[in-house]
């Protein structure tokens, strides 16, 4: 068995510039100025402009010349990767350990093992999750299956004080998140306000499909958002009820318990802290993994391509993910 990481695209930067644009251009290369996918020149050897550090210039390895509008580019224009200084081997490097490891690798095991600055590592550690962000998804459930539906609290809302009223056994200053999963497919999780009808029911809506078959505990909020769809089942965790068989039908919500497990794990185990503005993205991180999983048929090789299909349109400058708050 060959190790996946002999693989060139990790060491060399020509093959993995050649990789990506196997990934971001399936099809051919595509002009992100005109949108141009006809008439293309590769312009070989190409340096950029001596410096002191480089005094012979740096090879723009993948460059390209369109033939419409007559600028250059390369893959990594309009990308996460776009004017970023660390070598595209190195990217490849980061985006493996990050897809492969089920709770997430933090920035200062990025810093010791890419050799690049912990600032650096962090950066790349969340321009990496902003690849893994969905789009426009189509609901969970289409087809009737079982959506659990649960919520939880992480972390503390920024500039809160470290202890606050109790509220149903949680702290009133933690984050809230809400999360759908469906049996065997996908997750979506969603950094909220707060646990009521008017802030969980129009996400819900909007990303489970009518005819989907939802169970969720006995939370008296979801029994007014349980009436939209096609069923609503509860298991009373009061009293220490937590799967229920009636007939071929299981009702539990240990699969999105399975999933904050995984979630907690990495947040409180490896990643420790994690501000408010930030916490959308680790969400982001922990659902695309979740839904692309080795139980779905993806390896940790076509899972980091998955991720680095998303890089298109997403540059996100550092100044922009310091103060982000989606």
């Amino acid at each position: 068995m060959t190790s996946v990481l002999n693989e060139p695209y990790f060491s060399d930067e020509t093959a993995a510039f050649e990789r990506l644009e196997q990934i971001v251009w399936p099809n051919g290369p595509v002009c992100p100025f005109c949108g141009n996918v006809g008439r293309m020149y590769s312009l070989n050897g190409v340096r950029t402009k001596p410096s002191k550090k480089h005094p012979e210039g740096i090879i723009r390895h993948g460059l390209r010349k369109c033939g419409e509008c007559r600028k250059q580019f390369t893959v990594r224009r309009g990308t996460i990767f776009e004017d970023s200084p660390i070598p595209l081997h190195v990217w490849f490097q980061a985006a493996y350990l990050l897809c492969a490891s089920k709770k997430g690798i933090s920035a200062n095991q990025l810093h010791r093992t890419l050799g690049v600055t912990l600032q650096t590592a962090w950066f790349m550690g969340h321009r990496l999750r902003e690849a893994m962000r969905a789009g426009d998804l189509a609901p969970l459930g289409g087809t009737g299956g079982a959506i659990e539906i649960d919520e939880t609290a992480i972390g503390r809302v920024e500039g809160a004080p470290k202890k606050g009223p109790a509220l149903k056994g949680r702290s009133a200053f933690r984050n809230t998140v809400l999360t759908l999963v469906e049996r065997g497919g996908s997750a979506r999780s969603f950094h909220i306000d707060s646990a009521t009808i008017a802030t969980m029911k129009p996400i819900i809506k909007a990303n489970v499909a009518c005819e989907a078959a939802i169970m969720t505990d006995e939370f008296a909020a979801y029994r007014e958002i349980g009436a939209d769809f096609a069923s609503h089942d509860t298991v009373k965790h009061s009293d220490e009820e937590y799967v229920r068989r009636e007939g071929d039908k299981v009702v539990t919500t240990t699969t999105v318990a399975g999933f904050y497990s995984i979630f907690k794990r990495g947040m409180k185990g490896g990643y420790q802290r994690c501000r408010e503005r930030h916490l959308p993205r680790y969400l982001a991180e922990f659902d695309f993994r979740y839904s692309n999983r080795a139980k779905r048929g993806v390896d940790d090789a076509e899972r980091t391509a998955l991720a680095l299909r998303g890089i298109a349109g997403k540059r996100l400058m550092y100044r922009d993910s310091l103060g982000a708050t989606a």
